[in-house]
Protein backbone atom coordinates (compact mmCIF):
# COMPACT_ATOMS: atom_id res chain seq x y z
CA UNK A 1 0.00 0.00 0.00
CA UNK A 2 1.01 3.57 -0.65
CA UNK A 3 2.24 5.36 2.45
CA UNK A 4 1.81 8.99 3.45
CA UNK A 5 4.11 11.52 5.07
CA UNK A 6 2.68 14.64 6.68
CA UNK A 7 5.16 17.54 6.70
CA UNK A 8 4.32 20.62 8.73
CA UNK A 9 6.37 23.36 10.28
CA UNK A 10 4.57 22.46 13.49
CA UNK A 11 5.17 19.19 15.32
CA UNK A 12 1.64 19.32 16.75
CA UNK A 13 -0.06 20.02 13.43
CA UNK A 14 1.67 17.08 11.74
CA UNK A 15 0.71 14.78 14.62
CA UNK A 16 -2.89 16.04 14.53
CA UNK A 17 -3.28 15.61 10.77
CA UNK A 18 -1.88 12.08 11.05
CA UNK A 19 -4.27 11.28 13.91
CA UNK A 20 -7.30 12.64 12.06
CA UNK A 21 -6.39 10.81 8.85
CA UNK A 22 -5.95 7.51 10.66
CA UNK A 23 -9.35 7.88 12.31
CA UNK A 24 -10.99 8.17 8.89
CA UNK A 25 -9.79 4.81 7.61
CA UNK A 26 -10.03 1.19 8.64
CA UNK A 27 -6.62 0.18 7.37
CA UNK A 28 -3.01 -0.32 8.36
CA UNK A 29 -1.52 2.05 5.80
CA UNK A 30 1.62 3.81 6.95
CA UNK A 31 1.03 7.45 7.80
CA UNK A 32 4.09 9.10 9.29
CA UNK A 33 4.31 12.62 10.64
CA UNK A 34 7.39 14.76 10.12
CA UNK A 35 6.51 18.00 11.82
CA UNK A 36 8.84 20.61 13.19
CA UNK A 37 12.53 20.34 13.80
CA UNK A 38 14.17 17.49 15.71
CA UNK A 39 13.81 19.53 18.92
CA UNK A 40 10.10 20.15 18.10
CA UNK A 41 10.72 23.81 17.32
CA UNK A 42 8.96 25.39 14.33
CA UNK A 43 10.55 24.51 10.99
CA UNK A 44 11.12 21.59 8.65
CA UNK A 45 14.04 19.18 8.80
CA UNK A 46 15.03 17.31 5.61
CA UNK A 47 16.61 14.50 7.64
CA UNK A 48 13.43 14.01 9.65
CA UNK A 49 11.41 14.01 6.44
CA UNK A 50 13.78 11.48 4.82
CA UNK A 51 13.42 9.18 7.84
CA UNK A 52 9.64 9.50 7.68
CA UNK A 53 9.64 8.63 3.98
CA UNK A 54 11.76 5.55 4.65
CA UNK A 55 9.38 4.48 7.41
CA UNK A 56 6.27 5.03 5.27
CA UNK A 57 7.58 3.30 2.14
CA UNK A 58 6.56 -0.34 2.01
CA UNK A 59 7.53 -0.60 -1.67
CA UNK A 60 4.45 0.94 -3.30
CA UNK A 61 5.63 4.50 -2.80
CA UNK A 62 4.87 7.50 -0.63
CA UNK A 63 2.84 10.65 -1.12
CA UNK A 64 4.18 13.62 0.85
CA UNK A 65 1.74 16.32 1.96
CA UNK A 66 3.12 19.68 3.06
CA UNK A 67 1.77 22.76 4.81
CA UNK A 68 3.82 25.67 3.40
CA UNK A 69 6.20 26.44 0.55
CA UNK A 70 9.47 25.91 2.39
CA UNK A 71 8.23 22.46 3.42
CA UNK A 72 8.27 21.63 -0.29
CA UNK A 73 11.96 22.58 -0.49
CA UNK A 74 12.80 20.52 2.59
CA UNK A 75 10.85 17.56 1.19
CA UNK A 76 12.63 17.85 -2.16
CA UNK A 77 15.98 17.86 -0.33
CA UNK A 78 14.91 14.80 1.68
CA UNK A 79 14.02 12.96 -1.53
CA UNK A 80 17.43 13.79 -2.98
CA UNK A 81 19.01 11.95 -0.01
CA UNK A 82 17.34 8.70 -1.17
CA UNK A 83 18.66 6.30 -3.78
CA UNK A 84 17.34 6.63 -7.33
CA UNK A 85 14.94 3.69 -7.04
CA UNK A 86 13.34 5.18 -3.93
CA UNK A 87 13.20 8.66 -5.46
CA UNK A 88 10.99 7.30 -8.23
CA UNK A 89 8.43 6.13 -5.69
CA UNK A 90 7.99 9.47 -3.88
CA UNK A 91 5.54 12.17 -4.97
CA UNK A 92 4.80 15.52 -3.33
CA UNK A 93 1.12 16.45 -3.56
CA UNK A 94 0.04 20.00 -4.26
CA UNK A 95 -2.90 19.81 -1.88
CA UNK A 96 -4.26 21.35 1.30
CA UNK A 97 -2.57 19.35 4.03
CA UNK A 98 -5.61 18.40 6.15
CA UNK A 99 -8.17 17.68 3.43
CA UNK A 100 -5.51 16.23 1.14
CA UNK A 101 -4.18 13.88 3.81
CA UNK A 102 -7.63 12.56 4.62
CA UNK A 103 -8.52 12.03 0.95
CA UNK A 104 -5.14 10.42 0.25
CA UNK A 105 -5.49 8.12 3.26
CA UNK A 106 -8.89 6.94 2.09
CA UNK A 107 -7.62 6.34 -1.46
CA UNK A 108 -4.53 4.50 -0.20
CA UNK A 109 -6.63 2.38 2.16
CA UNK A 110 -8.69 1.04 -0.75
CA UNK A 111 -5.56 0.08 -2.67
CA UNK A 112 -5.05 3.15 -4.86
CA UNK A 113 -1.85 3.43 -6.86
CA UNK A 114 0.79 6.04 -6.06
CA UNK A 115 -0.53 8.35 -8.79
CA UNK A 116 -4.17 7.80 -7.76
CA UNK A 117 -3.37 8.69 -4.14
CA UNK A 118 -1.56 11.87 -5.22
CA UNK A 119 -4.33 12.84 -7.64
CA UNK A 120 -7.02 12.29 -5.01
CA UNK A 121 -5.18 14.54 -2.56
CA UNK A 122 -4.78 17.22 -5.22
CA UNK A 123 -8.49 17.15 -6.09
CA UNK A 124 -9.06 18.77 -2.69
CA UNK A 125 -7.28 21.86 -3.99
CA UNK A 126 -10.30 22.70 -6.10
CA UNK A 127 -12.99 21.78 -3.59
CA UNK A 128 -11.63 23.31 -0.37
CA UNK A 129 -13.21 26.70 0.18
CA UNK A 130 -13.10 28.83 3.30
Amino acid sequence: MVGLVIVSHSYEIAKGVKELSMQMIQSDIKIVDAGGMSDREIGTDPNKIRDAILEADTGDGVVVLVDLGSAIMSSEMAIEFLDMDQQGRILIADAPVVEGAIAAAVQASVGGTLQQVKDTAEECRNTSKL
